[in-house]
């Protein structure tokens, strides 16, 4: 059973997720935003361990507190580091209040009917085990939707309960993320497929299961509502997208019941070579405007 104190903080406490799992794709793009090229690191695990230096002067800034940061996801070498000394999944629950989640996927498959679905992922029990006997309270798993297809968009929420299932057996709560390119044409069109697919998948679960949905943010504002209010759904949260931060906080802010998961919308202003002083206030101030799109909606 996932743990109650985080259950409840992640129902209905006003804040928003940061979503700290880029991974090897996407890690060497956040690092040269952060001020670090690939000239300066040799190899993967000088890349991670750059990557974690990063992640841990986040979360051990003054501003990151589960005052406004509710929950955070993190990369497995993230769960696995250490934060002041401690493990971070135990530095971010007893010293901040924010409940740490772990990135499961393994990335995607090449693009077939109009989406890119997640590859298999390799020792997930034994992954989960881990996560489990560390703290985590849920996962996240990312597919991507590029074409309004209704056989593409069911195959990735077929395969997002399917592995959900097998995360929820472990008792912890899994983040349902079918992404939708915020670049398609037919982007509408895919929202309502998607959402009709989600609704079919949630009536199918049983009492004892919840999940969390992490979506683009929709075309038309509270399109999503009915996931927010379905009893099997513990918390809708938005991905950035690609957007700006202020244009996905504008964007945010027109949608009730949906809070904010976002990456690099969060980190984009961050560099290495700021003082600490300028470090904490830019990340503050980023808090704080994904936070009031968050939970002061227009």
């Amino acid at each position: 059973m996932p743990n109650e104190t985080m259950l409840a903080q992640m129902r209905s406490k006003p804040g928003f997720i940061a979503a700290l799992d880029q991974s090897g794709g996407s890690t060497p793009g956040a690092l040269r935003q952060y001020g670090i090229p690939e000239s300066a690191y040799s190899g993967d695990a000088d890349m991670f361990r750059l990557m974690h230096e990063m992640r841990v002067r986040i979360i051990t800034a003054p501003a990151f507190t589960g005052e406004k940061v509710i929950g955070a996801i993190l990369f497995e070498a993230t769960m696995d580091g250490t934060a002041q000394g401690k493990p971070v999944p135990a530095f971010l629950w007893h010293d901040r209040g924010v409940v740490p989640f772990l990135k499961v996927d393994k990335g995607l498959e090449a693009e077939a009917d109009g989406v890119r679905l997640m590859k298999p992922i390799p020792g997930l029990d034994a992954l989960l085990a881990r996560a489990v006997e560390a703290g985590i309270f849920g996962t996240k798993m990312r597919s991507v939707i590029e074409h309004a297809s209704p056989t593409g968009i069911a195959a990735v929420v077929a395969q997002q309960f399917e592995v959900g299932e097998q995360i929820g057996a472990r008792g912890l709560v899994p983040i349902l993320e079918p992404e939708v390119s915020i670049k398609i044409p037919d982007k509408a069109e895919a929202e309502a497929l998607l959402r009709a697919e989600l609704l079919k998948g949630l009536d199918a679960l049983p009492a004892s299961r919840e999940v969390m949905i992490k979506l683009s943010i929709p075309t038309t504002p509270d399109f999503y509502l009915p996931l927010v209010e379905h009893p099997r759904v513990v918390r809708v949260v938005a991905l950035s997208g690609g957007y700006s931060r202020k244009d996905a906080c504008e964007r945010l802010a027109r949608d009730h019941g949906m809070i904010a998961s976002f990456s690099r919308a969060l980190i984009n202003d961050l560099t290495k070579s700021m003082t600490d002083a300028e470090f904490d206030a830019a990340l503050a101030e980023s808090i704080d405007e994904i936070w009031k799109a968050s939970v002061q909606k227009v």
